[in-house]
């Protein structure tokens, strides 16, 4: 329970997978989370926050064969941070889910 996450939203795309030696797979996607709340006016505000999710080895299979944009899932992990050099030759950091279990939701 030291780092878990555990997230339901529906995917802002379709899955990028990235093939790599011998076979292995990398899926990774983003993740539209809502939080439903009322203001002080009454008014009901949906705010949003994305997330990236990324699943490896078989679990990626599951994730290019079923998962499209739009699609609802239930994905539990653990955060991980990066860093990268972007194309600018600039330091960037990032942060991503590592996708452990992997929930179909909604209609077919």
């Amino acid at each position: 329970m030291r780092n878990q996450v555990n997230l339901i939203g529906h995917l802002g795309n379709d899955p990028e997978i990235h093939e790599f030696d011998k076979g292995r797979k990398l899926a990774k996607f983003s993740l539209a989370t809502n939080e439903v709340y009322t203001n002080n006016e009454g008014e009901k505000i949906t705010q949003t926050q994305w997330h990236r999710v990324v699943f490896f080895g078989g679990a990626s299979e599951i994730v290019e064969k079923y998962l499209r944009k739009g699609k609802e899932v239930a994905v539990s992990g653990k955060i991980t941070y990066r860093e990268y050099e972007d194309k600018d030759g600039v330091k960037r950091r990032t942060a991503e889910i590592v996708g452990s279990d992997l929930v179909l939701l909604g209609s077919k």
